[in-house]
């Protein structure tokens, strides 16, 4: 199992941004500080999940008369309340749905009734590496990709198993997995951002040794727990939860407490801020801007307390998040918070999978929590989580070209993010896999830097429409780097 580094960062100043071309200290933990947590504030959507077991297909249509058949299950139309994103979950992680899978939507206050849509059910690739702490917690299950219907009251659903998969005993196909059920996405409301109250809001640096930007390679798995609220001096006036505070206070040192968004830099901004070794030539591209967790809306109250992170980021994946394209720029915060939502309460995730998210329009989210200058470990590329990154651009890109804002995004995003690190876009870096369904563990496998998760695993993403593409954003990556 790789080593992680997984640790509490309380309310306290991050620390400046260190490039690995140093020899960085040995990170040490930081426990949370001992405050009062404010209530949840209004700002911080709530969101729902409506989840509904499938039956065998004789029982989900009163007309069937056919004999009941373990290959098929579903949900005949109902009623619902209101949610946005569609996803269908099983008990065993580790087993494989071989069939299909579709669902019918009704929209909301309208009566009509969507076509039947597919969804993704080769989904086992995106996932915590076997034996980490993420996939052994228990938690974890089986889940097909979930799919944005937008806003709607009703749902069908029906799932077939197919001939592609694996032979029972009998000579015929194996059954569907065990404890199928359909989950009911309900983004909530977009975030309100309280308004400002006096001066802006100080942080207080906790007693102890702050966070580096980078763990030292070799740093043993430390886990510090959050521990009880403690009466302290977490100010009321952010507005934020103690798990909202702590979220936002690992990006302290590029924007206030509770910050919706990181601000753009300049190249000249962004190379002053690295911290690199005596003579070398920073590569850095402009940092870009990047909607915050608190941007987007994440209930800070899901996800697990502690942030996981892997040692350096020695290259970036790239994914199609397979939701579909139905989604306008303004939705994007909405689609963010129902992946996050299937991700952690559907799925059994720690927190969002990825570390970040571009929409069509070319804007970048923080994805999971821990610092965007971090090396987070993220649950995106089966076999190869450790020393990368993930990134997902929404939406599906099977037979639909990528915008070309989004690909100028990615672009923007790896010269800032992988140049804290030392990484050239255009060059190959050697990975050891975890195991996937590729490569098996302990083999070292040489990609791209800039690779898409087809090349890490046995997979249709990130679609071969935005595949192509990758090209283009290496080049046009290096170059706002400067090489």
């Amino acid at each position: 199992m790789h080593a992680l580094l997984a640790t509490s960062i309380g309310v306290t100043c991050a620390a400046a941004l260190t490039l690995p071309l140093a020899a960085p200290a040995p990170a040490a933990p930081v426990p949370a500080p001992g405050a009062h947590a404010p209530a949840a504030s209004a700002a911080e959507p709530s969101g729902s999940t409506q989840s509904l077991p499938l039956r065998p297909l004789t029982e989900a249509s009163p007309r069937a008369t056919e004999s009941v058949s373990p290959l098929a299950r579903g949900l005949r139309q109902r009623d619902a309340h209101r949610f946005s994103l569609v996803g269908v979950v099983w008990d065993d992680a580790d087993a494989e749905l071989h069939g299909t899978v579709q669902v019918r939507a009704r929209a909301t206050g309208t009566g009509r009734w969507s076509g039947w849509q597919d969804l993704e059910t080769h989904n086992t690739d995106h996932a915590a590496d076997a034996g980490s702490a993420e996939r052994t917690s228990g938690r974890v299950r089986g889940s097909t990709a979930p799919l944005w219907v937008g806003d709607s009251d009703g749902v069908e659903v029906r799932v077939r198993s197919g001939d592609s998969g694996p032979q029972n005993r009998a000579g015929g196909t194996a059954p569907l997995p065990e404890g199928l059920r359909v989950e009911l996405v309900d983004p909530g409301d977009d975030p309100q951002q309280p308004p400002t109250a006096g001066d802006p809001v100080t942080v207080t640096p906790t007693t102890g040794t702050p966070a580096t930007g980078t763990p030292a390679v070799g740093t043993p798995a430390t886990v510090t727990p959050v521990t009880s609220p403690q009466p302290g001096a977490l100010p009321e006036a952010a507005g934020l939860s103690l798990a909202a505070a702590e979220s936002s206070a690992v990006n302290a040192d590029l924007a206030p407490l509770g910050a919706t968004e990181i601000p753009a830099l300049s190249k000249a901004e962004s190379e002053e801020q690295a911290v690199v070794a005596a003579g070398a030539k920073p590569f850095v591209g402009p940092r870009p801007r990047i909607v915050t967790r608190k941007g987007w809306g994440a209930d800070e109250s899901i996800r697990e307390r502690a942030f996981a992170y892997t040692t350096t980021v020695k290259a970036a994946f790239i994914h199609h998040s397979a939701t579909g394209n139905n989604y306008t720029c303004s939705q994007a915060p909405s689609v963010l918070r129902s992946i996050y939502r299937y991700h952690v309460k559907s799925s059994g995730w720690r927190d969002f999978g990825y570390n970040f998210a571009v929409d069509k329009c070319g804007n970048i989210y923080e994805g999971r929590a821990g610092g965007v200058t971090k090396p987070v470990l993220g649950a995106h590329t089966l076999g190869f989580n450790s020393k990368s990154m993930g990134i997902a651009v929404l939406g599906t890109f099977s037979a639909k070209n990528p915008p070309a804002a989004a690909v100028t995004a990615i672009a923007k995003l790896t010269a800032w993010k992988l140049g804290l690190f030392g990484r050239n876009p255009k060059s190959k870096v050697t990975l050891v896999s975890g195991g996937s369904g590729k490569y098996k563990k302990g083999a070292n496998v040489k990609l791209n830097v800039i690779s898409g998760h087809r090349d890490g695993f046995a997979t249709e993403c990130p679609g071969s429409r935005l595949y192509k593409k990758l090209g283009t954003a290496r080049t046009s990556s290096a170059r706002l780097q400067g090489r």
